[in-house]
């Protein structure tokens, strides 16, 4: 039956084109492809690189150039559409989502402030690290949430290095890292592999001037992850040089260096702030719907917002306590993507007969950390094949650390184009250099 053209279709718009927003869209458009609806993905950017690599953006060890999604392509491949903008108001009333101008790195601006109906919207806005209002953070440390900002820490890392290689012999490269979680931890590391790198390309003695302080307010880096992870990583991580202060809880940033509450001070003209969770500031009071203390919306065990049954929220920017548990699902892309599959199975009959949407159940696949070239440590979650919980390192967490993104590329791309990719990745690695020099 031919659809009557005289009824604007249904337009969904997501908003966020992170794992979980990319995801939803590139599975939802080829299964409502020439039916009575419209997918809008919303960004800022042009373009997804996965999160869980940006602390190599950051070190230089991997180019998002090659590495990213352009939004325009995935849209015309899998049946949905691109549209460049940020989020900053929802009228729920009206359906509408506010959109503010958007601008060039200059100021100038390229699009105006708009505004976009929608009859189911989807947020997927991802998270930031939490600044909890401590006197000189954003004014004095960088931070590795986008790609953006990867990219800026990676130029003034490179500047850092280049300035040490032209000061006397004794001059250090000092660096400080608030937050040992993931990030932290893998960005620690990875500084080290990208200086051991560069020392190929003529740095000789540039990792023996390294100076990198990791601070950790908690009694151990890595407390969303198993005891004996944490410690092997920390072990390496002192292994490499990398001093790791816990039970250290700054209280103010200095041009110059990180003040502790016990008054120590860590001298360090680099900082980065990778420390905490919380949702960006557009979903504080985000049209009424409920909050979290961290900016989160709290969503339906189904994911739907509490407060208005057409909005869904997923990933890092959404507040769940599974059935049964005490805290809420960790901000992580094995979440974020688990939540996407969910609504992409579920979404397309909920809205053709309003079939109800499901609870979200989520599949722990264990905790994986990498430090650099050198290790990496994790345990098996239940769908691991050894059992629940199971240690692993070296090479086989190597191996299961970077299966998580081949996983991601095949979401994305299928198959065949995975393949490819991989191919392609593998002759980079064989002829470009290892490190970005310039």
């Amino acid at each position: 039956m031919t659809p009557d053209v005289s009824i604007p279709p249904h337009r969904i718009v997501i908003v966020g084109g992170g794992a979980g927003g990319i995801h939803l869209a590139t599975r939802l458009g080829p299964q409502l492809r020439g039916r009575s609806y419209e997918i809008l993905l919303v960004d800022r950017d042009a373009a997804h690189i996965w999160k869980p690599r940006l602390h190599e953006v950051a070190a230089g060890t991997l180019d998002p150039g090659q590495d990213q999604v352009s939004f325009v392509v995935q849209a015309s491949r899998h049946g949905f559409r691109y549209l460049p903008g940020e989020m900053v108001g929802l009228d729920r009333e009206a359906r509408l989502l506010r959109l503010g101008p958007l601008r060039d790195a200059g100021g100038a601006e390229i699009l105006p402030a708009r505004d976009i109906a929608y009859d189911t919207l989807v947020l997927a806005l991802g998270s930031q690290a939490n600044d909890f209002g401590i006197p000189g953070v954003r004014e004095h440390c960088r931070f590795i949430d986008s790609r953006g900002q990867a990219e800026e820490f990676n130029t003034a890392l490179r500047n850092a290095v280049l300035r040490c290689m032209a000061g006397p012999d004794g001059a250090t490269l000092d660096i400080a890292l608030v937050g040992a979680g993931a990030t932290g931890v893998e960005l620690s590391a990875e500084i080290n592999t990208a200086l051991d790198f560069a020392a190929g390309y003529g740095f000789q003695g540039l990792r023996r001037r390294l100076r990198l302080t990791l601070v950790e307010t908690a009694p151990r880096i890595l407390g969303a992850l198993p005891e004996r992870v944490a410690q092997a990583a920390q072990r390496e991580l002192e292994r490499q040089g990398v001093t790791v202060l816990t039970g250290a809880q700054v209280v103010e940033v200095t041009p110059e260096a990180l003040v502790l509450k016990d008054g120590r001070r860590i001298v360090a003209p680099l900082k980065v702030w990778a420390a905490g969770v919380r949702a960006p500031e557009v979903l504080h009071g985000l049209g009424g719907l409920e909050s979290a203390r961290n900016g989160q919306l709290v969503v339906q065990p189904n994911l739907r917002s509490t407060r208005d049954g057409r909005i869904f929220a997923l990933g890092d920017c959404a507040f769940l306590v599974p059935e049964g548990e005490d805290r809420p699902l960790g901000a992580t892309a094995q979440v974020a993507q688990q939540q996407a599959q969910h609504l992409a199975r579920h979404l397309p009959p909920w809205l053709c007969a309003e079939t109800p949407v499901p609870p979200f159940r989520y599949r722990h696949g264990g905790a994986l950390v990498a430090l650099g070239h050198y290790n990496a440590f994790g345990s098996l979650g239940r769908l691991g094949l050894l059992g629940d919980g199971t240690f692993i390192e070296g090479r086989f967490a190597q191996w299961s650390y970077a299966s998580l993104y081949r996983r991601h590329q095949l979401a994305l791309h299928g198959p065949v184009r995975a393949a490819l990719f991989w191919l392609a990745d593998a002759l980079r690695k064989a002829s470009a250099p290892r490190v970005k020099m310039d």
